[in-house]
């Protein structure tokens, strides 16, 4: 290597192990902060985080791949069976694969296939760069799917817990054990003698370690205490991706290689090219708080986002309620809307209410066709009951479903419907039922409403999303929702036209579209008329002034500490407070976490009035909620950052706006009261709010809690 060569590999801080040469043993970045290196034969022998010594590279191959013929689906090639081409370039190495070799199930045949293969490994700062690039060239096939990166036989310490932003964060203490017993579930049903594998998708409605939800964002990572590693998928395009969580057996034949990585889907056909250049993976130092950095810092290059409205951050709560159910009944009339409803909203400080099923046919039943009530007064009926709700600053959020299209509607039969709806890979309609029972059980076993999905692409569909926000506003609503925008479908909207069918991998990205239409017109009109969506994932949320929240947010595994501190301005709220137990603990848990109460009373058939204790007791923190507005509302979420407390057993939250700070504390643990130490460096305490029988010292340096107990603290910059 002459000195020019390395002067300028030195100002670049890059060095490359060993010199080069014909057929080096192993290629080696490394700057500063990280190294990764691969051996000859295409393996990760080394991600390494140089500042710990910590090292997740376990040895195995870095990718796997699978192609459709006319004959058979998901024949696997596999990287032990090639033969690389390996060289480095400045701060690249590149690893070709000139043709691919595989055995073709269907004939149980050895083929060498016309694809090439080519895998860029970049060292860029404190992320490591993996782009892929496929040239299939190989007739009558089709690549379906591709992954890459992979981190196989990770040697992962014991205090590191995977966290997935499902839900808008779930943090599992023993990653493998969580992976196992939620493995191969259906619909995968995967080989289970080969490998165990944990669902987790971008942006897809799933189930994941249990709990329903979707991917919040395209990452996941394993943290410790101190250190961690970051795997994001920095990919504008917002298609479908693959969150690879798998055990392999060991030399025994247990389940403990655990191998991680992103899986994509490239549909490439004969003759064409596809490339990824999204993937990255950071082993990285601190705290859980940095995979939200390397998230925020990608997200910054493409985030939209409006400031909401002040009315919806001060939001403290909203009342979820249901005028007609799917299968008829009348649960409320409109002349409740503003005489009980607002009655029992303004008892626990609640001023907001979401309005489902207020069409004449009720909740679930003849979308997209959306009739005030004849028997009610018709929309003259329906306008006068939010007018009169509004008064003295009530809010109203009116519901419409952003995608269902029910068989039995007019808009379907007439073949409207029809022709923008979902289909399958055979062209057949993909449907959806929801199982809502009345008293008895023919109903839900048997009886349940069946629905189309429809294609947010279509322009028929996007002119009607429009409409409705007009109508909201002509009705006098505060906001309007769509209701199902905010997450992909597993099944999706085929494409039959080529020779192998191939669905839209990028439905998030069209309902995103969708939504940023409606908000840009509905700011046109009117900056103060909000737009909500439920389920969170970011690229929609950030288009939305609030989220409704799917599923449960104070679960066992839940941890949206992670979108709330990565995304601090998106307004999301809590779900499944339902009845009138376990209640301290989860309106707790939305305050500290700067949630909104969903209040959905028996499943939203009922209001408040009807749980007491949950009543009384959301008064009490709703009244904290409207004392402190300013920072517990307004302010930003700082999580833990700006302080210290010294007991780990009180959980506690900040938030800050201007000068001033608030410290939300709380505890969840049986037992005796605990007292706990806190520091807010350049801050001074001014005063508290305390619920059950918390107490914070005159000084505000100390807390003691309780079980369920509830303090909350306001200090102020020094000068």
């Amino acid at each position: 290597m002459n000195k020019m060569v390395k002067l300028l590999l030195a100002c670049t801080g890059i060095l490359l192990f060993p010199s080069a040469g014909a057929a080096p043993k192993e290629s080696t970045l490394r700057n500063d902060k990280l190294q990764v290196t691969v051996d000859g034969r295409g393996r990760l022998t080394s991600i390494k985080n140089l500042e710990t010594g910590r090292d997740y590279a376990g040895g195995d191959y870095l990718w796997r791949l699978y192609y459709d013929t006319q004959k058979a689906k998901e024949i696997e090639v596999l990287p032990d069976e090639q033969t690389p081409r390996i060289s480095r370039r400045g701060d690249t190495i590149t690893v070709i694969y000139d043709r691919l070799n595989a055995t073709d199930f269907s004939t149980r045949e050895a083929v060498t296939l016309d694809m090439r293969l080519t895998l860029d490994i970049t060292l860029e700062g404190d992320e490591v760069r993996f782009a892929s690039k496929i040239e299939n060239r190989e007739p009558h096939t089709i690549v379906r799917e591709l992954h890459y990166p992979l981190v196989g036989g990770m040697p992962l310490p014991e205090d590191h817990k995977l966290l997935l932003t499902h839900t808008g964060g779930q943090l599992y203490d023993n990653p493998k054990a969580v992976i196992f017993r939620h493995s191969n579930a259906s619909p995968y049903k995967a080989p289970a003698q080969k490998f165990r594998q944990m669902d987790a998708k971008y942006p897809m409605r799933t189930v994941t370690g249990g709990t329903g939800g979707c991917m919040a964002s395209n990452c996941f990572a394993y943290v410790g205490d101190s250190e961690g590693i970051y795997f994001g998928s920095h990919d504008t395009t917002f298609q479908d991706t693959g969150h690879g969580l798998r055990l392999y057996p060991d030399a025994e034949g247990e389940f403990t290689r655990l191998e991680s990585g992103f899986y994509k889907f490239p549909q490439c056909f004969a003759g064409e090219t596809w490339t990824c250049d999204a993937n990255v993976i950071a082993p990285y130092t601190g705290s859980w708080h940095e995979t939200s950095k390397h998230y925020r810092r990608w997200a910054d290059t493409w985030w939209d986002h409006r400031d909401a409205p002040m009315w919806v951050k001060k939001m403290r709560s909203w009342q979820r309620i249901i005028f007609r159910h799917q299968y008829g009944e009348l649960l409320f009339k409109y002349t409740d809307l503003p005489g009980r409803i607002k009655d029992v909203g303004e008892s626990v400080g609640a001023d907001a209410v979401f309005t489902f099923g207020w069409w004449e046919t009720g909740m679930d039943h003849g979308n997209p066709h959306y009739n005030a009530d004849p028997a009610q007064g018709g929309d003259a009926g329906w306008k006068k009951a939010i007018a009169d709700y509004k008064k003295d600053g009530g809010k109203v959020l009116l519901y419409f479903n952003g995608k269902l299209i029910d068989r039995e509607s007019e808009f379907y039969k007439s073949g409207r419907g029809k022709e923008i709806c979902y289909r399958d890979n055979t062209g057949a309609e993909l449907f959806e039922q929801y199982r809502f029972t009345g008293q008895g059980t023919f109903l839900a076993d048997y009886n349940a409403r069946t629905f189309v999905v429809a294609d947010t692409r279509a322009p028929i569909w996007r002119k009607m999303l429009l409409e409705w926000a007009d109508r909201a506003r002509e009705y006098g609503a505060n906001s309007v929702f769509y209701d199902q925008l905010g997450y992909g479908e597993r099944a999706t909207n085929w494409d039959l036209s080529r020779e192998f069918p191939v669905p839209n991998m990028r439905v998030i990205a069209d309902k995103a579209e969708v939504l940023k239409m409606v908000r840009d017109r509905n700011v046109s009109f009117d900056p103060e008329f909000a737009l909500g969506t439920e389920w969170l994932t970011d690229v929609t949320a950030q288009y939305c002034d609030y989220i409704h929240i799917y599923q449960t947010t104070a679960g066992k595994y839940s941890f949206i500490d992670w979108f709330r501190y990565t995304f601090p301005e998106i307004i999301v709220s809590d779900r499944e407070i339902r009845d009138d137990t376990d209640i301290e603990r989860r309106v707790n848990n939305t305050l500290l976490k700067g949630l909104r109460n969903d209040i959905e009373i028996y499943r939203c058939r009922d209001l408040i009035d009807k749980t007491p204790h949950y009543q009384a007791y959301l008064a009490q923190v709703n009244a904290i909620k409207g004392k402190y507005e300013d920072l517990l509302l307004v302010g930003t979420y700082r999580d833990t950052e700006g302080f210290t407390l010294s007991n780990p057993g009180i959980e506690a939250r900040a938030y800050t706006n201007g000068d001033g700070m608030a410290i939300v504390a709380t505890r969840t643990e049986e037992g005796a009261a605990v007292k706990g130490a806190i520091e807010v460096p350049g801050y001074r305490f001014t005063e508290a709010s305390t619920l059950g029988g918390a107490q914070v010292s005159p000084d505000g340096r100390e807390v003691t809690l309780g079980q369920y107990d509830l303090a909350v603290l306001i200090y102020e910059k020094t000068k």
